[in-house]
C-alpha cells in the first residue's frame, strides 16, 4: 500500500509541474591503486543496479539517482578530499575504506549526512544512539569474526587449546576484528596469533608464511583485501597449508583471487553476507536494460562472481533506504536527514527480496534507531576449484555478546571524542 502511495505522490509532483531533478548519491570509488582488482567488480555492481532503476523504473519514486563516482585509489587522504568535494549536494556518503570512514565519522555529525558502509567500517557504528549518522548494514566485522569462529567449532569441535593465526592487513580494516578475537580467545581458551601484513608486503608474504609454517596454527583466519588476498592464497598453496583450515572475511571471497590457484585452492572458505543467484530475475533485468544496452563496464565472467553481485546488494540497501524515506515523508527529493530515517527503518524480508528479484542474494534483516547494522548473518562459502559454493545454512553471529561490546566501545569512542552528540531519544528497542 505504501509503495502505491509513493507512486501517487510522484505522479502528483509531475502533474503540478514540480518535477524532481535527481538525487545525488556519490560513491567514493577505487578503480585505481593497489585494491583496484577488488574495487572494480564491486563498483560495477553498484553502478549497474542504479542504472537499472533509472532505465527501467525512471529512478526511485519518480526521481533518478545520480550515482557519481569520486576516485580515491583507496587513499584515506584522497577519500577525505572526495567527501569534502561531494558533501554539499549529497544525500549520503559511501567511503569504501575503514580508514576513510574513521576520518569522516566525526564530520558527519556536523554535516548531518549519513555514512553508508555496508559490511565494513567501525563495528561499534552499529550503536545508532552514539553513531547517529553511520550505518554498516547488514553485518559488521565483529559479526564476521563471530560466524567464522562459530562455524569452526560446529565443524571441528572445541577451540580450546588450539592455535588460530590472524593474518591481517596492517591497516584499520585489518585491525578492526582484533578486540572481538582477543575476547573470544580468552573465553574459549585458544591461542590467538596476530600476523600483520604491511601494504608493501601484500604481494610478497614469504616472511608471514614462514612464521605460519614455523608456528603450525590449527587455523588461519584472514582479514585481507586486494592484492593481499591473492598473495596469501598463493603462499598457502606453495607452503602446502591445508586449505580446508584457511578462512577469510567476506572481502577475501573474490573469485579472481582463487582462479589464480584453481583446484589447488579447493577447500578455502570465506564468510559472506551475499551470494550470487544467477537465476534471479534481477540478473535477467540487468542484462536486458543495462548490459545489452551498453550501459555497463562489466563483463559476463565478472557478473557471475561474488563481488559484482555484492555490489548489487549494496546498492539495493541504499535504494531501499531512499524508498523508505520517500514513503515516510511523501517527498521524492529527500534530504540527508530523511534518508537517515530510511536507513534506520529498513525491513528487508524474504517477501521484499522476492519483489526485488533478489531471492537468496542476501539474508533478510531489519534496522532501527538503535541498530544501524541489522546483523543479517550470512553463509560460509567454499571454493570448489572453479567457483564459490554455499556450504552452510544461514549462520548468525553472537548478537548479545557483540551488542555488549558495541555499546562499550561506542561509549568509549564518545567519551574520548567529547563533546560527542548522542541521540537520547533512541532507546534500545527503538
Amino acid at each position: 500500500m505504501k509503495r502505491l502511495t509513493t507512486l501517487a505522490a510522484a505522479a502528483a509532483l509531475l502533474a503540478t509541474g514540480a518535477v524532481a531533478q535527481e538525487l545525488y548519491a556519490p560513491n567514493l570509488a577505487y578503480r585505481t591503486g593497489p585494491f583496484a582488482a577488488t574495487g572494480i567488480p564491486l563498483m560495477n555492481g553498484q553502478a549497474d543496479y542504479f542504472t537499472l532503476l533509472n532505465e527501467r523504473d525512471g529512478g526511485i519514486g519518480g526521481v533518478k539517482i545520480n550515482f557519481d563516482e569520486c576516485e580515491t585509489g583507496y587513499s584515506t587522504e584522497q577519500g577525505v578530499e572526495c567527501y569534502e568535494k561531494t558533501k554539499a549536494r549529497a544525500i549520503v556518503t559511501q567511503p569504501w575504506s575503514t580508514g576513510i570512514t574513521l576520518q569522516v565519522l566525526p564530520k558527519t555529525n556536523v554535516d548531518e549526512i549519513p555514512i553508508l558502509a555496508p559490511g565494513y567500517g567501525f563495528s561499534p557504528m552499529a550503536d545508532g544512539r552514539v553513531f547517529q549518522w553511520a550505518f554498516n548494514i547488514p553485518s559488521s566485522y565483529w559479526d564476521g569474526a563471530s560466524m567464522i569462529l562459530n562455524y569452526i567449532e560446529q565443524e571441528d569441535g572445541d577451540l580450546e587449546g588450539k592455535k588460530v593465526a590472524f593474518l591481517h592487513l596492517d591497516h584499520p580494516f585489518g585491525k578492526e576484528p582484533l578486540p572481538f578475537m582477543e575476547a573470544k580467545a580468552e573465553e574459549k581458551g585458544f591461542e590467538l596469533l596476530p600476523i600483520p601484513v604491511g601494504l608493501k608486503e601484500m604481494q610478497n608474504q614469504s616472511a608471514q608464511w614462514l612464521q605460519i609454517r614455523r608456528e603450525r596454527p590449527d587455523y588461519v583466519v584472514m582479514w585481507g583485501w586486494g592484492a593481499m588476498n591473492a598473495g596469501a592464497i598463493t603462499e598457502a598453496v606453495k607452503t602446502r597449508y591445508p586449505m580446508e583450515n584457511f578462512y577469510g572475511v567476506w572481502w577475501a571471497s573474490h573469485d579472481a583471487d582463487l582462479n589464480l590457484v584453481g583446484e589447488d585452492g579447493a577447500g578455502y572458505k570465506a564468510i559472506s553476507w551475499s551470494y550470487p543467484n544467477l537465476e534471479a530475475p534481477l540478473i535477467a533485468d540487468l542484462k536486458e536494460h543495462v548490459i545489452d544496452a551498453g550501459l555497463s563496464q562489466t563483463n559476463e565472467e565478472e557478473m557471475q562472481g561474488v563481488f559484482y553481485n555484492r555490489g548489487l546488494v549494496i546498492s539495493m540497501i541504499l535504494a531501499e533506504g531512499i524508498r523508505a524515506a520517500q514513503e515516510e515523508f511523501g517527498e521524492a527529493e529527500i534530504t540527508p536527514t530523511q534518508l537517515r530515517w530510511g536507513l534506520e527503518n529498513l525491513e528487508i524480508t524474504d517477501a521484499r527480496l522476492e519483489e526485488l528479484g533478489m531471492t537468496g542474494m542476501v539474508p533478510p534483516f531489519s534496522t532501527s534507531c538503535a541498530d544501524h547494522t541489522g546483523h543479517s548473518g550470512g553463509w560460509m562459502l567454499e571454493w570448489d576449484g572453479e567457483q564459490f559454493q554455499k556450504v552452510s545454512d544461514h549462520l548468525m553471529p553472537e548478537t548479545e555478546v557483540i551488542s555488549a561490546l558495541e555499546k562499550q566501545a561506542a561509549q568509549e569512542y564518545a567519551d574520548s571524542n567529547a563533546p560527542w552528540p548522542v541521540n537520547e531519544e533512541c532507546n534500545v528497542g527503538g
